[in-house]
């Protein structure tokens, strides 16, 4: 299907998460023993060595009361004088003159034969700033709006599931179709509908039965489609309506949201949305007089615990999965304002590291106790279920940031054009982890060893990406000095061509020095990365570098879906039957100096570092286990 649509614009995200809860501080740290074969758990959700604040009284019990929602920042390029003229804008396609100058709408315009152009077309929500004129009592915007909804209304009969954007944006539309009614009865001063407009009423019970008949399940796309239903049942005091809806969402919360606060959409600007999406189904609960219970808050609370471990040192989510650059949302009295304001208010989290049985682990040197909190170093690594909804092929990819700026990053959110640009985003060669040409699964990935100590971190991750491929990556991570060593090893039946990719922001440029090193840096930065590829068990190759390459698809960075540019990846590769890539990824001031020598001690390498004048040294054993001994 090619419209899975995160409800935003490139910028409706960052105007629509406005969110409200209390939560605990996250728990101290969890230690695994050296080499033991259980990971961390995420903290214990019932556990809190920080009293939360007080839980507020419960809202006083309302009937029929249902708050018209937001328009996702979709109204605002499309002002009512545009609506006079039939023009509809949305994205990066110029404005469209849609209709004939007297709300007669062609629906099935679609210029850039874009899904999600056609999608937000028909779900109405680009009449947003002309129903709010039209409540406040602008009779000619009302009247306006009213005519292109009708025209909606007469040019698709129901059922409108033939058509894909129509279909898909149901839940969006009944909403407006709310707003509209509500519109109409302040707007007209009025308390019950005109019967001129009885075709309004007619249009929300034909909305209803579609959502009843086709529910998208336990996702963000069902949760909408319940609080659409919720919403009309609400507003036209159709209990059974409302029942409905009520135990959809009931039981969707304990997929949408695990007890360790993992959302199931596989993407962090997706589970931001999620938090966002409970919340307002709170607030829609309760305004209509249900009680929602206790579970829903229970899995919001842990999942502001996990966007905040996963906020990085800029105040960003790493882009992980369907996701634009969206900067974190700092909630008052959770922990997400301590994160969301880069430590300047809040509650400083205690806990470092937080690994999810859905599959993320999100590390940090500090929340900014002994540096500045832009100063710290983060990182993500991804493993877990196999891929679905809004998740990409990135299992063992990692990302990383430190000295106040992004080291290693995802290739980004491509959009939701079924084209070569989204097929590359989503595949294993928009990541930074070990490729397989030929490979072309989306495999399970195990984390099968991990052990945090006080200044690194080790884990092994498996998995097996292909037919008769197995592939191996373990990682450690340092503090003083900060650095990323990762040992890549993969096995196959048949000669296989691996790559361990390093996708760099785009404003870098790099320099190859030999095989063993890269060094890249912004023109006048002062902060460089070089990239160290040191033999293990394998003579190393040519390093090569790819930026802006369209055939094939590399070396590009998706900021929003749609600002693309180019930026480098950095390869080392390997051919034949087995490959051992062990890279090194250090960040510096741009004048520190980084070397490396290499001595073994029994069956066991020691890779001597000296980075900025620090020495430290990591031992890599013949099993692939990484570990700081200095």
């Amino acid at each position: 299907m090619p419209a899975r649509h995160l409800r935003t614009t490139s910028t409706t995200l960052r105007l629509t998460i406005a969110l409200l809860l209390s939560a605990a501080v996250l728990a101290a740290v969890l230690v695994v023993p050296w080499g033991g074969s259980k990971p961390e758990a995420a903290p214990d959700p019932t556990v809190s060595h920080t009293a939360e604040p007080p839980t507020a009284p419960p809202t006083p019990a309302k009937q029929n009361t249902y708050t018209c929602t937001p328009y996702s920042g979709i109204d605002q390029a499309n002002p009512v004088a545009n609506l006079y003229r039939d023009t509809y804008t949305w994205g990066t396609t110029p404005p469209t003159k849609i209709g004939d100058g007297k709300g007669n709408i062609n629906w099935r315009l679609n210029p850039d034969n874009n899904p999600s152009w056609y999608m937000w077309l028909h779900s109405l929500r680009w009449l947003g700033q002309g129903i709010t004129a039209g409540a406040k009592g602008d009779k000619r915007a009302l009247q306006r709006v009213s005519a292109i909804a009708h025209d909606w209304v007469n040019d698709n009969p129901y059922s409108w599931k033939s058509d894909i954007g129509a279909y898909e944006s149901t839940m969006h539309r009944a909403n407006v179709l709310i707003c509209l009614r509500q519109a109409v009865l302040s707007g007209l001063h009025v308390a019950r509908l005109p019967l001129t407009y009885a075709w309004l009423d007619k249009a929300l019970l034909d909305h209803a039965w579609f959502l009843q008949k086709n529910w998208s399940g336990d996702w963000n796309h069902g949760t909408d489609e319940s609080l659409a239903l919720f919403g009309i049942g609400c507003t036209l005091k159709r209990n059974d309506l409302k029942q409905v809806a009520v135990g959809r969402l009931t039981g969707a919360i304990r997929t949408s949201i695990d007890t360790q606060g993992s959302t199931n959409e596989q993407s962090t600007a997706y589970a931001q949305f999620n938090y966002l999406l409970w919340g307002r189904a709170i607030d829609a609960l309760q305004k209509c007089g249900v009680d929602p219970g206790t579970t829903i808050n229970a899995r919001r609370r842990e999942l502001a615990k996990w966007l905040a471990l996963a906020t990085n040192s800029l105040g960003n989510l790493p882009q992980l999965g369907d996701s634009e650059v969206v900067r974190t949302t700092p909630v008052t009295g959770t922990v997400l304002e301590y994160a969301g304001t880069l430590g300047k208010s809040g509650i400083r989290p205690t806990q470092r590291i937080g690994i999810f049985d859905a599959g993320y682990i999100f590390g940090r040197t500090g929340w900014g106790e002994t540096r500045p909190f832009t100063q710290e170093s983060t990182y993500s690594i991804r493993f877990g279920p196999t891929q679905k909804l809004h998740g990409h092929n990135d299992h063992t990819s990692v990302t990383y940031t430190s000295h106040g700026r992004d080291i290693l990053i995802d290739g980004g959110h491509a959009g939701y054009k079924m084209d070569d640009w989204r097929f590359w985003a989503k595949s294993q060669f928009a990541h930074n982890e070990l490729t397989v040409k030929s490979a072309t699964g989306h495999p399970d990935t195990a984390l099968t060893r991990s052990s945090l100590q006080a200044t690194s971190e080790y884990y092994e991750l498996r998995d097996a990406p292909g037919a008769g491929v197995d592939r191996t990556r373990d990682v450690l991570v340092l503090k003083d000095p900060d650095l990323m060593v990762v040992l890549d090893r993969g096995t196959s039946a048949a000669d296989q061509d691996y790559s361990t990719l390093w996708h760099l922001p785009s404003d870098q440029k790099v320099v190859v020095g030999g095989n063993d090193r890269a060094v890249a840096a912004r023109p006048g930065d002062r902060v460089k990365t070089t990239l160290l590829q040191i033999p293990f068990q394998q003579q190393t190759t040519p390093i090569e570098v790819t930026s802006g390459s369209q055939d094939p698809i590399q070396g590009w960075h998706y900021l929003t879906i749609d600002k693309r540019l180019p930026a480098p990846v950095v390869k080392f590769n390997r051919s034949g039957r087995t490959a051992n890539i062990l890279s090194v990824i250090v960040p510096t001031r741009t004048n520190a100096a980084v070397s490396y020598t290499t001595s073994w001690q029994g069956s066991r390498m020691l890779v001597n570092l000296k980075v900025d004048g620090v020495t430290t040294v990591v031992g890599v054993s013949p099993d692939g286990t990484l570990q700081r001994i200095k």
